[in-house]
């Protein structure tokens, strides 16, 4: 069984930087991609960044490119999600989520992340 387990969440003030983990289990090969999601109260559930496990591949949305670092430490079945310059509109519930075949990522759809994790808040003030 996949399991993941999302942490890093928390209070930040505008410009800020916070570093969000997501520890998976379960999976026996590496055809895997991890990806980060977050939903805003009353907003649609917007795919952030993901990372495929075989290849390093990433993939930003296009609101957090430049802001944003996906990374995995295959050692520790952990990935991290580097915030930076954080803004308000980055406040939010962050799920961390897999993708049971990996691969290239050119865009992030939800329906192929099928395990998922507890999310985790972010809170920006300005």
């Amino acid at each position: 069984e996949v399991q993941l387990q999302a942490s890093g969440g928390g209070l930040v003030q505008v410009g800020g930087s916070l570093r969000l983990s997501c520890v998976v289990s379960g999976f026996t090969d590496d055809d895997y991609g991890i990806g980060w999601f977050r939903q805003a109260p009353g907003k649609e559930r917007e795919g952030v960044s993901c990372i495929s496990r075989r290849n390093g591949d990433t993939y930003y949305a296009d609101s957090v490119k430049g802001r944003f670092t996906i990374s995995s430490d295959n050692a520790k079945n952990t990935v991290y999600l580097q915030m930076n310059r954080l803004k308000p509109e980055d406040t939010a519930v962050y799920y961390c989520a897999a993708d049971p075949i990996g691969g290239t990522y050119y865009a992030m759809r939800a329906q192929d992340f099928t395990s998922w994790g507890q999310g985790t808040l972010v809170t920006v003030s300005s």
